[in-house]
């Protein structure tokens, strides 16, 4: 049932006291087409793992709130905002419902004597992130209270990303702190997430999504289709451990930087995450996927709703050029970024057919295999406020392997009077011990950054961390891409049980085949069954 807090572990179940709370709008409701957010991030929850989609967090309680006055505080907020009250019924998940009253579940579970609230909470969150939400039936947050005596003293919150994403949440949490204290809540204008459907059907909603696609597809067509590839690459698993990361002095170094270069902290890690994943690649184009928040029309500031999509970033990071320098990088990314974020709405249907094809067409599957999710606008400084400092500078904490479909992801949390961050790295790759070398050469770049500008050329002496290996003596750049011919070989092999061997000569991949007597299979045929057998 959603909101019903699941119980410890080692300590045995917590008890758990569950709540019903009933709401009614004054609104009709009503029903429409879903948003473009909605769509992709449906479409992304029927395939993945929950803990990869669903979002959480513990959000403190103000003084003196009674659990009767926490209960009408959730009321209020399911009540001010339709996207808490939308669900998607049916089995494809094609419309939006809105409903004017319903119903959702608080579990209250106290905090055992001497144990931190925080503690439990993420214990908590990191269980509920872990079952799926049902797009036609749920209400959209899981919430649990945690009380200390009789007051309750944290909220536990489980997000799901169909109705909510980031920015709607810090949104969410801003519109609590003030319910739960008693105050008013400050007048909204942005629009419902049925008025955002029906202003992206819009000529010019439409002529935006057309030209995101654009973008997409030039970049899906011209750049590597992979970040990482050399000797060490082979199939994963998806299962990547994160390493947390906090460093009050690499905050003050990022400070420096900012006032030294005129850049935004957001620019400044976005460069610095370039430099250093393409040194330990060794590529020269980097194509990055972000969360865009796509809130850059003043009218969906305030949206709350799941506006976010993917943007696709086209970074060229010159490590062959001896007077390349990390300024030059830096108004580069901002560039690449500005140029990412703006092109981020789309429809998903089309972005992926326009994947499928160009993948036939070049031969080649895109790979998601960097990611950067900055984060850092949607943690409000109250979120934070309650957690104690570091222990040590900078600090990391490993937390266990989640369900990932990239080879590194770098989520950044707080950026404002600390570094705070996480990087979840492919094990195959980047074991533990180089994980933290790679967490603290990160550090260290900003720190530089903020002395002076570096030469790309110096990144192996700055980061302490060697470049990629392609010793096999079948690798070729194709088209862009570090191919290994063996490869190509093996996977021809496999999707056509031929025997095959690999050539590169004039620009051209060529496989040569030996087919039995009386095969028909044409060259066509032989290529569109390779493409299938491409990962995904």
């Amino acid at each position: 049932m959603a909101g019903r807090g699941p119980g410890r572990d080692h300590r045995g179940p917590a008890p758990v006291t569950p709540h019903l709370v009933r709401y009614r709008s004054d609104g009709p409701g009503g029903s429409g087409p879903l948003t473009l957010g909605q769509d992709n991030m449906i479409r992304c929850m029927l395939n993945d793992a929950p803990e990869a989609i669903n979002k959480q967090a513990v959000w403190p309680v103000p003084p003196g709130t009674t659990v009767a006055a926490a209960l009408d505080a959730l009321r209020a907020l399911a009540e001010r905002h339709p996207a808490l009250r939308t669900v998607f019924p049916g089995d494809h998940f094609t419309e939006q419902v809105e409903l004017a009253e319903g119903e959702f579940t608080v579990a209250v579970v106290p905090v055992p004597d001497g144990d931190d609230p925080d503690r439990l909470g993420e214990e908590l969150g990191r269980k509920g992130r872990a079952q799926a939400f049902e797009p036609a039936t749920d209400f959209p947050l899981r919430l649990t209270l945690l009380t200390s005596g009789d007051r309750p003293v944290r909220l536990v919150v489980v997000v799901s990303h169909a109705q909510l994403d980031g920015s709607a949440t810090a949104l969410l949490f801003r519109d609590w702190l003030l319910l739960a204290a008693g105050r008013p809540l400050p007048e909204s204008d942005s629009p419902s997430p049925r008025e955002l459907a029906a202003q992206e059907r819009s000529t010019a909603g439409q002529r935006r999504a057309r030209g995101a696609l654009r973008r997409w597809e030039r970049i899906l067509r011209e750049d590597p289709v992979t970040v990482f590839a050399d000797d060490r690459v082979e199939p994963s698993d998806g299962l990547l451990p994160a390493l947390l990361v906090r460093s009050a002095t690499a905050g003050q170094a990022l400070e420096r930087a900012v006032r030294r270069t005129g850049a935004s902290p957001s620019t400044l890690l976005l460069a610095a995450y370039a430099a250093l994943v393409a040194h330990l690649a060794d590529q020269r184009t980097l194509v990055v996927a972000t969360l865009s928040a796509n809130r850059n029309r003043a009218v969906l500031a305030g949206h709350v709703g799941t506006l976010a999509q993917d943007a696709l970033l086209s970074v060229r990071v010159p490590l062959d050029d001896p007077a390349a320098g990390f300024d030059a990088l830096l108004r580069h990314a901002q560039a690449a970024a500005l140029a990412g974020y703006w092109h981020a709405t789309f429809d998903a249907q089309q972005l992926w057919g326009l994947i499928d094809r160009v993948a036939h067409e070049r031969g080649a599957r895109y790979v998601r295999h960097m990611v950067l999710n900055d984060l850092s606008s949607t943690v409000p400084d109250e979120a934070v406020a309650r957690y104690q400092a570091p222990t040590a500078d900078p600090e990391f904490v490993w937390l266990p392997p989640e369900s990932a479909a990239t080879r590194i992801m770098l989520d950044v949390w707080r950026l404002r009077g600390e570094v705070a961050l996480s990087l979840r790295l492919d094990p195959q790759l980047f074991p533990r011990e180089q994980g933290e070398q790679l967490a603290r050469a990160l550090l260290h770049l900003i720190e530089v950054a903020g002395e002076r500008d570096f030469l790309l050329a110096e990144l192996p002496q700055l980061t302490g961390l060697p470049r990629a290996r392609r010793d096999r003596p079948g690798w070729r750049l194709v088209a862009g891409s570090w191919v290994e011919l063996e490869a190509v070989a093996a996977l021809v092999r496999s999707a056509l049980d031929l025997a095959a061997e690999v050539s590169f000569a004039n620009g051209e991949l060529t496989a040569t085949m030996e087919l039995p007597p009386g095969s028909a299979l044409t060259p066509v045929e032989a290529h569109a069954a390779v493409v299938a057998a491409l990962p995904r």
